[in-house]
């Protein structure tokens, strides 16, 4: 049974020279970590054990800076192997590495007390219950001594775990290019199989890759298995370029949403603004408390999730996680009371102050009073909009009402010359009532979304529309069909599959 081990730990105790003296692999293989002997990137290498089994390492980053990359890495390893020096005991990244992995569901590991060789006998920390359980094992990686007791343990430690079957679902780390090899991501397959000749969708991005082969630590295989280590060379279409965080999947196998329902690990306030750490991709988001221990996840981009994957949720640190229960869901309602009254929508001051209603914590302009949690939701729909589609009029953001231009400046937007800008962003990023297509050229709202109901409807009846249908639809020729078409797949409406495009979930 494939199975990876992550190690974890703080800055300088150890772990990629405990991995190197383990493997005879030095992961750290960019020269501005040789160059500061810290490790930035995530490092990879086989471990083989006296059973005979062989594990596939994932050596992490232990400073502080680098958090949301161990969480990548940790995420989808079985078990771990926590690296605590000697000389200094457990530090800050210690704990939270450990909260890491408590929250992404790791409990079985082994603790590895480093640099004994450097520290009087007398002087070693007691550490055994740091993982109550965990076996703890005494090992220098410049004498050597204990790495055949640390084997010894890992081989313990490593219990076979089943790992879910069917469609195939691996979170991309690292992408490079290799000469006859072209395009080479690498990943942990977390369910499912890769063989070579799959054809897998690169969500969130929406389109397809070709597998041309398969690898698990440097040698060719007809095909992985879940658990392993994988390094795939890929052909992706029409030059789109895979990227770490993606999701390498089956076709049409997983949903790709903006919204997470999760039961909430952890004392994490409503409408915290948070980084929530998936597979290996890290996006903004703001918690909307459910009840007691649920919550929602308002994300700022799109992941790719499946019900009971775990989630790590951060600020300046590590404040919890969640198991999710739903990874597309509706958007929940939200009311913000203010004294027995709940507000949902703009108020006039004096109507409020007439009711005798406190409206000292709500946001004001001119004689409006907003609701903080209904204007939270308007900011993160506008902003979406803006960022998404360049393509709403801009009497479209708040709609006709008589409070529209008081509302404007509480969403973070500037208006200069009848035109609405994101604030902070340069010009060209504005609410305009055209969309712009792949060649620079425009077309208009009401045009672009005609030609969305008509490839929706074709979809909806056929299942998948061909740009030539398409071309036959509109009543063009094949250069505007295949534009829209394409901007179409950019703005996550189609999925190419083939020669053909089908819907996305949820459209």
């Amino acid at each position: 049974m494939p199975l990876t081990v992550g190690t974890a730990g703080h800055v300088d105790h150890g772990k990629t020279a405990l991995v190197e003296a383990l493997t005879g692999t030095n992961t750290d293989r960019l020269p501005e970590e040789q160059a500061r002997g810290i490790s930035i990137e995530l490092g990879y290498a086989p471990l083989d054990l006296p059973s005979g089994r062989r594990l596939s390492v994932i050596d992490v980053p232990g400073h502080e800076r680098f958090v949301r990359t161990m969480v990548a890495g940790a995420t989808g390893i079985d078990l771990f192997l926590l690296v605590v020096d000697a000389g200094e005991g457990p530090r800050a990244q210690t704990y939270e590495h450990l909260e890491i992995l408590r929250l992404l569901g790791v409990e079985r590991g082994v603790v590895a007390l480093t640099k004994i060789d450097a520290v009087e006998p007398e002087r070693v920390p007691d550490v055994s219950e740091l993982v109550p359980g965990a076996e703890v094992v005494r090992v220098s990686a410049v004498t050597g001594e204990g790495l055949d007791e640390l084997r010894a343990a890992l081989d313990r430690a490593a219990v076979d775990r089943v790992h879910p079957d069917g469609p195939a679902r691996l979170y991309v780390d690292r992408v490079f290019s290799l000469p006859g090899a072209g395009t080479v991501a690498t990943g942990t397959l977390w369910s499912g199989q890769i063989a070579a000749g799959d054809r897998l969708d690169a969500l969130p991005a929406g389109f397809e890759v070709r597998v041309r082969s398969v690898q698990v630590h440097d040698a060719s295989v007809e095909r992985a298995e879940a658990g392993q280590r994988v390094a795939v060379a890929i052909t992706p279409e029409r030059r789109r370029a895979v990227r770490r965080g993606d999701a390498l999947v089956s076709p049409g196998a997983f949903s790709v949403g903006f919204r997470l329902d999760v039961a909430l690990d952890g004392d994490v306030p409503d409408g915290a603004r948070v980084q929530v750490c998936h597979g290996t991709r890290a996006v903004p988001a703001r918690v909307v408390r459910i009840g007691h221990d649920k919550a929602q996840l308002r994300l700022g981009e799109a992941l790719v999730a499946a019900r009971g994957d775990r989630v790590v949720l951060r600020r300046e640190t590590t404040i919890g996680g969640g198991l999710v229960l739903d990874p597309a869901p509706p958007r929940h309602a939200e009311e913000a009371r203010v004294g027995s009254a709940s507000v949902q929508e703009p108020a006039r001051r004096q109507d409020l102050d007439r009711r005798g209603l406190d409206v000292s914590h709500l946001e004001q302009a001119g004689p409006w009073v907003f609701s903080a949690a209904w204007l939270d939701e308007l900011r993160e729909r506008v902003h979406a909009l803006v960022e998404a589609h360049p393509g709403a009029a801009a009497a479209a953001l708040v709609g006709d009402v008589p409070w529209a231009g008081d509302v404007v400046p509480l969403l973070g937007l500037e208006q200069t010359g009848g035109r609405f800008y994101l604030e902070g962003r340069t010009p060209a990023v504005f609410v305009r009532d055209d969309v712009r297509l792949g060649d620079g050229s425009t077309i208009s709202l009401k045009d672009y979304e005609r030609a969305k109901a008509l490839l929706v409807e074709e979809c909806e009846r056929e299942g998948t529309i061909t740009l030539a249908r398409f071309r036959d639809l509109l009543g063009s020729s094949r250069r505007p069909a295949q534009l829209l078409v394409e901007r179409f797949d950019v703005d996550r409406v189609t999925l190419r599959v083939g020669d053909a495009r089908r819907l996305r979930r949820g459209v």
